[in-house]
């Protein structure tokens, strides 16, 4: 069973070739994140995991049991009790219910480990994995229309102040 694990130096390999061998599947939902990315990814990981030390982001990995990486899950610009997910699942690990699964694990760590009260998040229209997954965890669109690289997507919100007794976290 794959496990959530927080990003760590060790990952860098690993996170790599994930990035990678799903860079196409990627940018057919999500902006690509160019040739730089790629070109400087160990300084990158670098400083994700110093911004991950100073608090104001929680970066996770979805590690299978050969360490093969098959998702990110991140906790973004952390303030005020309320932080931005971002997720995004290799090709071959879709349609599996492991994003809806790890989102609500997440969710329960932004509440029990993070402090976190509320979760925003964005996905473009065309994205419908993405938006089914938010709204399988409890994620509601705000109603706020944005621009996401040029395509039109919705804004959602998700309050974790009601525990799993009240249909929470």
């Amino acid at each position: 069973m794959p496990e959530l694990q927080r990003l760590r130096p060790d990952h860098a390999p690993a996170l790599l070739a994930f990035e990678q061998e799903n860079r196409a599947f990627f940018a057919a939902s999500v902006p690509d994140r160019g040739d730089a990315y790629f070109a400087d990814f160990d300084a990158r990981h670098a400083a994700l995991l110093a911004e991950q030390a100073a608090g104001v982001c929680h970066f996770h990995v979805l590690v299978d049991t050969d360490g093969e990486i098959l998702g990110r899950f991140n906790l973004v610009d952390v303030t005020d009790g309320t932080a931005d997910l971002g997720f995004r699942m290799a090709e071959k690990a879709t349609h599996r219910g492991l994003a809806t699964a790890t989102v609500r694990h997440l969710c329960t760590l932004a509440a029990t480990e993070y402090g976190l009260t509320t979760l925003r998040a964005a996905a473009a229209l065309t994205n419908t994995a993405s938006r089914t997954v938010l709204a399988r965890t409890g994620f509601v669109p705000t109603g706020e229309e944005i621009q996401l690289s040029g395509k039109p997507g919705l804004g959602y919100v998700r309050d974790l102040q009601r525990g799993p007794e009240e249909g929470g976290w």
